[in-house]
């Protein structure tokens, strides 16, 4: 008895001590904010409730795309023919930005709208949203994270919110027992149940991935955490997770986590298994089962290469579509590299196969419908074009062993949702894009790699636009178009958010539509070891000596009356990003008055002094 009393003794001592650590590490952590004038960021979090608190009405506008953003949520509206995206972040390169916009996408109209009103979830990114029928339709969101402006603060979130879309009015649930705190997670709808898998929390002085498994009841409003029996998946974040439409099975694959390998260094790994959540025994209602197991999934077919970040959209037929991704290469410095990618792939979900994602390309798609027409004509059948994995259907994926999957090329008996094609499991971008545009080789075959991919018999090519390579990217699928927003990348040092905007057919496979193009001008960097060279730039660009660059500002005349108004106490900064677009086009009105042709960069610059100038 003696001897537990010693060891109980121990451990306590060794608690106290690892509290005071944390306690002196706390303590130093506010003095440094303190010394950036950045706030608690539990302060910034209840002057946000505050401002909240103050709303009353819901308010309704029309309003032009979203402001970069990224690490939001996109989803398919469960009734109408929109899009729903609400929060995510931006980084300036020294600020960042958090959001809790509530955006509708009006999918025929191609606008979008966005609406305020009170009992908002606080801005967040990284969370996880689901879009259900029941009671005129919800919006469920849970978790995500939010950052302090300099990022020397993150508050992880353990929140359940629903929007009532009839309603317009967003509802806090208070459900105890649910998932700690964190982002990164999935979340999917099964049944009549939300299963939330994994996700990290991290604090900055340590993290922790996660591989549990909760469910919240949709009637009882209630959650249960799921003991799985079997070796189910390693803890991770950002994996891809899809639940099957027609029984309560869930998809797990891939994911990223990282772990400390000796003090002061951590390694990163990028999962590339594949596991499925299944009820333990029968079932012969349509209740969800009680016990649960992992199961292991033997992939087969042409599975990407090992990444991260690549988003996944789930298709009729359990069919489901992926897209890009990054894998961190380490030299021999133990610096990372991201190789992006902006490949694509279709996943059998039922096979664990996978499938080579081509397009075809508008021309190819429509002689391919005018055959099925011709043929449905003679056959007096029913001419629809709506994807169909019937048997005997032209667009049906061909049945092939396993082994023979990397010597087949690309034949014109693919599947509307996935083209089977010889490129092997490295799949780079190197191999596969040329300039961001699929170059696809219709005639006799050549060769098997997806940069000479063979369709047919023509001799004719066809050059078939693809979005840049990027992680990240929100995919949603409606009414069988597939829409694609945004996303990562980076360049050098900088990171840069995409603010495009896609859509594809895919029961036609022909090609991407653009809706916005990427706009480089709406980028802001700030990067402290280039402004001085910015500067000198930006005085060469005006051209001459000193004294012809002040004529030069005397003979400006350009008056900022209309400019939007600034809010108390709002920065400078944050001011310019909210109206950037008004001064980057006083700054282009003085250029042409001027006859002066600034770079993007340069431009940016000069937008950026006039709206300091003009609040000085």
């Amino acid at each position: 008895m003696g001897k537990k009393n010693k060891k109980d003794k121990k451990g306590k001592g060794i608690e106290k001590t690892i509290a005071k650590t944390e306690k002196k590490a706390e303590k130093k952590a506010m003095k440094e904010l303190a010394e950036k004038g950045e706030e608690d960021i539990e302060k910034l979090l209840a002057e946000f409730q505050e401002i909240d608190r103050k709303k009353t009405e819901i308010i309704e506008e029309k309003c032009s795309p979203p402001s970069p953003r990224c690490n939001m949520t996109l989803t398919a509206h469960p009734d109408k023919e929109e899009l729903i995206m609400f929060g995510g972040e931006y980084f300036t390169g020294k600020k960042m930005f958090m959001y809790n916009d509530l955006l509708f996408y009006n999918i025929k109209k191609n606008e979008w709208m966005k609406v305020t009103g009170p009992r908002t979830p606080p801005p967040r990114s990284g969370h996880q949203a689901v879009a259900l029928k029941q009671e005129g339709g919800q919006l469920w969101i849970f978790g995500g994270e939010f950052a302090s402006p300099t990022q020397a603060q993150f508050y992880h979130y353990k929140d359940l919110w629903v929007y009532h879309i009839k309603t317009r009015k967003w509802e806090k649930i208070d459900a105890p027992g649910g998932p700690s705190a964190r982002s990164g997670h999935r979340m999917v709808n099964c049944k009549k149940q939300l299963i939330v898998f994994g996700g990290f929390h991290d604090n900055i002085r340590n993290y922790k991935y996660f591989n549990d498994v909760y469910a919240f009841n949709l009637e009882t409003y209630t959650w249960t955490k799921i003991n799985p029996s079997g070796n189910g998946p390693a803890p991770r974040s950002g994996c891809v997770m899809a639940s099957f439409q027609d029984n309560p099975k869930i998809l797990i694959y891939g994911g990223y986590s990282k772990e400390n390998v000796k003090r002061d260094v951590e390694r990163g790994q990028t999962h590339t298994d594949m596991f499925v959540l299944m009820p333990e025994g029968k079932k012969n209602d349509e209740s969800m089962p009680d016990k649960w197991k992992w199961q292991l999934v033997k992939q087969s077919g042409v599975q990407p290469s090992a990444r991260s970040g690549m988003p996944i959209a789930v298709a009729p037929g359990n069919k489901a579509i992926c897209f890009g991704g990054v894998f961190d290469e380490e030299d021999d410095d133990e610096k990372l590299t991201g190789i992006f990618f902006n490949d694509m792939f279709c996943l059998e979900m039922d096979k664990g196969k996978w499938y080579s994602y081509l397009l075809r390309g508008k021309k190819m798609a429509e002689k391919k419908r005018r055959r099925k027409k011709k043929d449905a004509a003679k056959s007096k059948g029913d001419d629809n074009e709506e994807y169909s994995n019937e048997e005997g259907s032209e667009d049906e994926p061909m049945e092939i062993p396993d082994e023979e999957v990397k010597n087949l090329s690309l034949k014109d008996q693919g599947s509307s949702l996935g083209e089977v094609t010889g490129e092997d499991n490295t799949g780079a971008v190197k191999t596969v894009v040329i300039d961001g545009v699929f170059k696809v080789t219709v005639g006799q075959q050549g060769s098997s790699s997806a940069e000479h991919a063979q369709i047919g018999s023509s001799e004719m090519e066809v050059d078939i636009f693809m979005p840049s390579p990027r992680m990240n990217a929100l995919l949603a699928i409606k009414s069988g178009v597939l829409f694609l927003y945004g996303g990562i990348v980076e360049e050098g040092d900088k990171q840069v958010t995409l603010t495009d905007f896609y859509s594809l057919d895919i029961n036609k496979q022909d090609e991407w539509n653009t809706l916005i193009e990427q706009d480089g001008k709406s980028q802001v960097w700030e990067d402290s070891e280039s402004s001085s060279d910015e500067e000198g730039e930006q005085e060469g660009a005006c051209g001459g000596e000193e004294e012809e660059e002040e004529d030069s500002e005397d003979e400006m005349e350009i008056t900022f009356d209309d400019a939007p108004t600034k809010e108390a106490n709002e920065e400078t900064m944050d001011y310019f990003v909210r109206t950037r677009d008004y001064w980057m086009g006083k700054a282009q009105t003085y250029c042409e008055t001027e006859g002066l042709e600034l770079t993007a960069k340069k431009l940016e610059k000069l937008a950026t002094e006039m709206c300091n100038e003009n609040n000085e």
